[in-house]
């Protein structure tokens, strides 16, 4: 695959993350990172960074623009970056900001894509969903999966809508495995087992369960639920518990999903 030049606005976490998985793919040629307050030290070796936009250099001509910075940032700093607009496609991963948004400073008629990864891409292990406009070519929306892919498995949707629904379920979904660790371990604690040795069980418990469905694809989460259930024993007894129709998890969770859609259209606007 033809490497590409790129430009990468902002440089967190999560802008970080990509471009090292990036670099390691082959998928990038040449990078100039703009972020105002990433020191110049910290750019990775094959990359220029700059703080201001009007460093970037100016016969540099990049294949996509990568936005990565906060979406209250985005107001700040996207009109800079119109001129690309006619030519470079634009993946944004800033939460919150719809194609309608960006179609306001860089023209009806920009190649947007849309998309929504999630943290465990700072370990190659997320997964992203994304949306792309009538504009984005076949050739930009493949780059744009090369690029999202660099982090982990990337899903598609044709409605933009979804991507709520897609920020409700796996952009926010590590948090909700982060606090089953602390709650499996606080109910632990609960039964007379040391804090800390029932921190480090639920841990180890929800990463090895994690890495179990990781490796068996084909077989379904229900299926290896059933597969460490054994009848009237003790794992039973707490399904009864978290499998109860009126409060169990099951709807605990639908409650929870549907209250993170809605907050993300809210802040869509």
């Amino acid at each position: 695959m033809t490497a590409v030049d790129l430009l990468l606005v902002g440089f967190g976490k999560m802008g970080g993350a990509m471009l090292a998985g990036w670099q390691a793919a082959g998928t990038v040629r040449s990078v100039v990172i703009v972020d105002p307050v990433a020191p110049a030290a910290s750019a990775p070796e094959g990359t220029v960074l700059v703080s201001d936009p009007a460093a970037i250099p100016a016969d540099f001509s990049p294949t996509a623009v990568v936005l990565a910075v906060k979406p209250q940032m985005m107001d700040q700093a996207l009109p800079a970056y119109t001129a690309y607009a006619g030519g470079a496609v634009f993946l944004s991963i800033a939460a919150g900001k719809t194609i309608a948004y960006f179609q306001k400073v860089l023209g009806g008629g920009a190649a947007l894509v849309r998309a929504m990864p999630n943290t465990p891409a700072a370990v190659g292990r997320g997964i992203s969903g994304a949306y792309a406009t009538p504009a984005v070519s076949a050739g930009q929306r493949d780059l744009c999966q090369r690029l999202l892919s660099a982090v982990g498995e990337v899903v598609w949707v044709e409605d933009e809508g979804l991507i709520d629904a897609v920020t409700a379920v796996s952009g926010s979904g590590p948090a909700y495995v982060f606090h089953l660790v602390e709650a499996m371990a606080a109910a632990g604690a609960a039964v007379g087992l040391p804090p800390d040795l029932a921190l480090r069980l639920a841990r180890a418990t929800v990463t090895g369960a994690g890495e179990l469905l990781y490796r068996n694809p084909d077989t379904t989460a229900t299926q290896l639920r059933i597969n460490v259930t054994s009848p009237k024993g003790t794992t039973q007894a707490a399904l009864d518990v978290l499998m109860d129709e009126g409060q169990g998890l099951a709807p605990l969770m639908t409650r929870a999903v549907a209250a993170a859609n809605r907050r993300s259209r809210e802040l869509a606007g």
